[in-house]
């Protein structure tokens, strides 16, 4: 797998944003990386060319076409002591593409959906 650490770390931000993921999102993660470990890259159906990488410090969209350049990053997941698995999970949001907000919900709809099916499988 690719040292995406290193690679956010060099990339320029081209926006940074405060963010939340939503439980419903985050709880099917835990339950995928419970499950399969970490770090998980999920092909997206619908957003050609573009993979979701889901580790524990970082989700990261990915261009497959340019080298996994990063288009978006949800970073600083601030779920240390999580108690109430209804709540969002706050984060920042990191921006590397101009375009990449058009990725940014349906990339976690795809997530959510993908792993849900493979959970039940």
């Amino acid at each position: 797998m690719i040292d995406m650490d290193k690679r956010l770390a060099d990339m320029p931000v081209m926006a940074e944003r405060m963010d939340e993921i939503e439980a419903e999102y985050y709880n099917v993660w835990r339950r995928a990386r419970t499950r399969w470990g970490a770090p998980m890259r999920l092909a997206l159906p619908g957003l050609r060319e573009v993979n979701l990488i889901l580790d524990d410090a970082y989700w990261v969209c990915v261009d497959t076409a340019r080298y996994n350049a990063p288009l978006l990053a949800w970073v600083d997941l601030q779920d240390q002591d999580r108690t109430n698995l209804h709540l969002p999970i706050p984060c920042t949001l990191n921006y590397y593409h101009i375009s990449a907000s058009a990725v940014r919900a349906k990339s976690l709809n795809l997530m959510h959906k993908i792993l849900s099916d493979r959970l039940k499988g």
